[in-house]
């Protein structure tokens, strides 16, 4: 039920104007001029209406107040429609009022508001197509368009009955389902697309992943191959470790006990001047044997990592040879290296002109291998045994510098032995002191040598080390962090030290294997995993959307179905009330609503193709034509009427429509002008009848229509230009009067 209009700042109501619409028939009358009609454009202006023309206007800033010499120009044009919704006309609202309001501004903007909440103009439509208020218009009909129906379009006229008989609701659905469905569709193009665009991906990884599961036996036993060498050498490694480092802090500890007992003795040297130049001598002696001594040491380390070094490269040169590239015969590479061997056994004891002699035989042995593997042939020396010859070669001169060091060291213990000597000789007494010092300096020279030696072993097993996390980087690259999950081994397995080094020779092949079928493949079958989960998805994707689509369809036809069923019978209703009020209207005759027939096509027309009929019985739907048989008056066309008598057919065509689907209220601007008395009397007749279903607001200066209204506007305009309202309700008038 409409409760009241509230009008501000549009056209003539330049105050806030507010109209009460508690009776079911209202009439608002008042001279020309003076903006009643104004009211009938507010309700359209609210409601949605888009057309300027309808608002006799061009463009949105003609609909607000322009100002007079009296009053200023207002900036926004505004007006709110409130609904009485307590038996929820609205379903979908859960308020007991209702209040659609609609604002412009001079820049052309415009704001929708529904309870104060800003919304869009399809809110409004929808919510008042749920009310059978619809965008046609049929509900407000203002002067001069009372036979807008008889002179609309037959398309037009269909969309018009359509509104009023509540169909847009179906419409809005309908539009909203295909809406969905285009999407949809759309969804379904795009979703094949990528099908399409990542099949040619998913087969050839497919072929990826079968290459790679024919590797993956050669993957699994150098895993498993590596697990066993990886457990084995790690405790081998941390065994040697832990007893070369125990030694070697023995020893330490050894060294450290000799050499405060040294002090000690050295200490007990009389202080005299000649004492003091042979105690000084000898602590020079032992300075610079101490320094020889370790710098000995360290050469001893890297000799020992040098020769980890060698082994190994020694022992991948035994792995590749059977590498048809491999032109040195084994026999030579072991007649140089026992000859290497020998020379260095020859020269530990050796003396001076001794080591000039086995060093010049390594000299020539070398010089005749390289003469004729190296410079005298074509033939090369694979990779292994080159870096095989350079650490034999950097062996050789780190053992030449052994052997110097060793003079070295020799000399400084002859001459702290002499310095020594001839401290004891000084001295008188403690000659078993002097004894006991010399046999302390020999077992420290023995520790020395000890501790070099198991520094040089340290610097071995430094080596295989760092060898053994170089195997481990390079089985994780070819067959992933597996190759590491094994259990620690607590005990050496009793085997031969060679068995492991078998174990590193078979690894070393398999890792070529695997490496030249393409390693692991993780990555490749990750990627193969997430093409065809990727596909999967896209399937059932593509699988719902096609549910949903066939979905929308259904319900685009129940739509349709339920759009003709409800056209039908609402078209027959609207025949049966148009024949009436037709009848009441002229007295006799009668009147109806016909579908427009399609015209068929003419089968000779080359243009015209085979599917075209069929086409357009589908998707058109047909215009209403209209009608009329006037009581002894024979009519043919609509063009025939007179102007009353289009005005009757018209009005009888409104009231019909409004009978059958009646609307919360209806707007009649002036439909009675050209109404004579009797015809006046059946229009007030019909008004009070349809008063019964609708609110009434009817502008208008015929006093017959004034007379059936419950309240009564009248609407005025003074110098200002501005329209002010009088109200009057008809049954307090007829009290005062009384």
């Amino acid at each position: 039920m409409l409760k009241r209009l509230e009008i501000a700042g549009f056209k003539s109501f330049a105050r806030k104007t507010v109209l009460d619409f508690s009776s079911s028939v209202t009439s608002v009358v008042g001279p020309n001029g003076s903006g009643k009609s104004n009211v009938a454009e507010a309700f359209r202006f609210a409601l949605g209406e888009q057309s300027m023309k309808s608002m006799r206007g061009k463009r949105s800033e003609d609909l607000i107040w322009s100002g007079s010499n009296i009053a200023p120009r207002a900036n926004r044009a505004a007006v709110t429609i409130v609904f009485d919704n307590t038996k929820r006309i609205f379903p979908q609202l859960e308020f007991d009022e209702v209040a659609i309001e609609r604002a412009v501004f001079r820049d052309g903007a415009s704001e929708y508001a529904i309870n104060g909440s800003k919304t869009r103009l399809r809110d409004v439509q929808e919510l008042l197509a749920s009310a059978n208020i619809g965008e046609t218009g049929h509900h407000i009909i203002s002067q001069g368009e009372a036979d807008r129906i008889l002179s609309s379009a037959p398309k037009e006229r269909r969309s018009m009955l359509e509104d009023a008989l509540g169909l847009k609701v179906f419409e809005f659905k309908k539009q909203e389902a295909e809406r969905k469905l285009e999407r949809t569709e759309e969804n379904v193009q795009q979703v094949e697309a990528l099908r399409r665009e990542i099949a040619p991906h998913i087969r050839f990884l497919a072929k990826q992943v079968e290459r790679l599961d024919r590797a993956e036996e050669l993957a699994k036993e150098l895993r498993a191959l590596c697990q066993t060498y990886f457990a084995i050498e790690e405790a081998y490694l941390r065994i040697e470790r832990t007893a070369t480092e125990e030694k070697l802090r023995i020893v330490s500890e050894s060294l450290a006990v000799l050499e405060a007992e040294l002090r000690t003795f050295e200490e007990r040297v009389t202080v005299d001047v000649e004492g003091i130049k042979r105690s000084e001598a000898v602590r020079s002696c032992e300075k610079e044997l101490d320094r020889l001594t370790g710098e000995r040491s360290e050469l001893a380390r890297e000799i020992g990592r040098v020769e980890g070094a060698l082994n190994e490269a020694k022992r991948r040169s035994v792995a590749v040879a059977h590498d048809p590239y491999v032109k040195v015969s084994r026999d030579d590479m072991t007649a140089l290296r026992d000859e290497v061997e020998s020379q260095v056994r020859a020269v530990e004891h050796a003396d001076h002109g001794a080591l000039h002699a086995a060093l010049q035989t390594l000299r020539t042995a070398i010089t005749a291998f390289f003469e004729r593997y190296v410079s005298g042939s074509d033939d090369f020396m694979p990779e292994e045994e080159q870096v095989a010859h350079e650490l034999a070669a950097k062996h050789l001169e780190l053992m030449r510098k052994d052997t110097e060091f060793s003079e070295s060291v020799a000399k400084a213990r002859e001459l702290l032995r002499n310095a020594r000597e001839a401290t004891m000789a000084y001295e008188e007494t403690g000659r078993e002191q002097n004894r006991r010092l010399l046999d302390l300096a020999e077992e420290k020279a023995t520790a020395e040598s000890e501790r070099s030696r198991l520094a040089s072993r340290m610097g071995e097993l430094d080596y295989l080390y760092e060898d053994l996390e170089q195997g481990k980087r390079e089985a994780v690259a070819l067959v992933g962090v597996n190759a590491l999950s094994y259990d620690a081994v607590q005990a050496l397995p009793n085997e031969d030290r060679r068995a492991q080094e078998d174990r590193k020779r078979t690894m070393e092949r398999l890792k070529i294997r695997v490496e030249e079928a393409g390693g692991s493949g993780e990555d490749v079958r990750s990627e193969y995993k997430e093409a065809t989960d990727r596909e999967a998805f896209l399937a059932s994707e593509l699988e719902d959307l096609a549910k949903s689509a066939a979905g929308l369809k259904e319900l685009i036809a129940e739509l349709d179905t339920e759009l003709q069923k409800s056209f039908a019978e609402g078209l027959q209703k609207v025949n049966a009330s148009f024949g009436e009020f037709f009848s009441l209207m002229f007295g006799g005759g009668g009147a109806r609503l016909v579908l427009e027939e399609f015209a068929a096509p003419d089968e000779e027309d080359e243009e015209f193709e085979e599917d075209a009929q069929p086409k357009r019985a589908k998707n058109a739907k047909p215009g209403i034509e209209i009608s009329v048989n006037l009581p002894k008056k024979r009519v043919q066309a609509l063009m025939q009427l007179s102007g009353g008598e289009r005005a009757l057919t018209s009005i009888a065509l409104i009231f019909a429509m409004s009978q059958v689907n009646p609307p919360p209220f209806l707007i009649l601007d002036e439909t009675d002008a050209a109404l004579d008395e009797a015809n006046s009397r059946r229009y007030g007749d019909m008004i009070e009848n349809l008063s019964s279903k609708s609110q009434l607001i009817v502008i208008t200066h015929n006093r017959e229509t004034m007379s059936r209204a419950g309240i009564l506007y009248g609407v005025t305009m003074g110098a200002d230009g501005i329209s002010k309202l009088l109200s009057v309700k008809f049954e307090e008038a007829v009290s005062v009067a009384k």
